[in-house]
């Protein structure tokens, strides 16, 4: 049975440029390839419309370099 994706929305620490941006899509997509993912560099803000859960992306972002920390989701 297929999971509803979910949004949501994040707050990552350590985020500087479009080529960070695009390390946290990467991330994210590596969870769940289908995933829609917007990055607010200026506000470390990235919002995800995914069936990964929070728990998953922070520790995958974190992982990948960043703090994250779930705001919805």
């Amino acid at each position: 049975m297929d999971q509803s994706p979910i949004e949501l929305t994040m707050r990552v620490e350590g985020m500087t440029c479009e080529g960070c941006a695009e390390a946290v899509r990467r991330t994210i997509r590596r969870l769940d390839p289908q995933a829609q993912v917007a990055v607010d560099v200026d506000h470390g803000r990235v919002t995800a419309l995914t069936v990964a859960q929070s728990l998953d992306v922070a520790q995958a972002l974190t992982q990948a370099g960043y703090t994250a920390t779930a705001m919805t989701g």
